[in-house]
């Protein structure tokens, strides 16, 4: 079945929403109301329901990016076109801002509305390269679970589950984000911009890198499907 621009764009906004509340509102919870006691491990756990729910709910529409940089890595691929990424990252963006005023409106203010940010102990030389590698690996296990017969029926636990891995081992160094609109919403609501300009290259590096190596499998399994 065929999806018009405006399902996808309307499961995209919806899944980025639920993404960006539970992913971000997660922090902001535990700073509140935990002091923080449930850490990384909370963090990591909430996007992770998240993307259960938005893969297996909106998944068939717009094989739910809820996220630019994985838009980009679609597009290289040739899986989607161009007027169809500004459905996907309007849609990314609006859904990502309206998560975060929910968590400000329904949860708190707390920690910056839960923005990333790197670990200071950290150099930039080591942060902004596990942030690539952050987004390279889910981009890779995106295009793995949706393409391949190896895990069907497991997208969601595979694509959740590669992102709480992310934020469980890598969100100590590089804050693991993987997601420029998720990165993007707390910070304009917040006000907190020091170090957005990683989330918004190091994410899109990561998911280009995987998809170019996709790239060429890709247009080898179209041309075998035409003949």
């Amino acid at each position: 079945m065929t999806y018009s621009n405006l399902q996808i764009f309307t499961v995209e906004l919806v899944g980025t929403f639920i993404l960006v509340i539970f992913a971000t509102g997660s922090i902001v919870y535990d700073a509140e109301v935990f002091d923080g006691k449930l850490g990384i491990p909370f963090a990591a756990l909430a996007p992770f329901i998240a993307l259960l729910i938005g893969v297996y709910s909106f998944g068939k529409v717009s094989l739910a990016h809820f996220n630019p940089a994985v838009t980009l890595g679609y597009y290289i691929t040739g899986h989607i076109s161009k007027i169809q990424i500004v459905y996907y990252f309007t849609a990314e963006i609006i859904g990502a801002l309206l998560g975060s005023l929910f968590v400000l409106t329904f949860i708190g203010n707390g920690v910056n509305l839960g923005v990333n940010a790197p670990n200071p102990d950290f150099s930039i030389f080591i942060i902004f390269p596990v942030e690539i590698l952050a987004s390279a690996m889910l981009m890779g296990v995106i295009f793995y679970v949706v393409y391949t017969k190896g895990l069907r029926g497991f997208s969601g636990v595979a694509i959740g589950g590669i992102v709480g891995l992310d934020i469980l081992f890598l969100a100590f160094v590089s804050g693991a984000s993987m997601n420029p609109a998720r990165a993007l919403a707390p910070a304009l609501l917040s006000g907190t911009f020091e170090h957005l300009w990683i989330y918004w290259t190091a994410p899109y590096i990561g998911t280009m890198m995987t998809a170019f190596l996709f790239r060429k499998k890709f247009q080898v399994q179209r041309a075998e499907n035409y003949e």
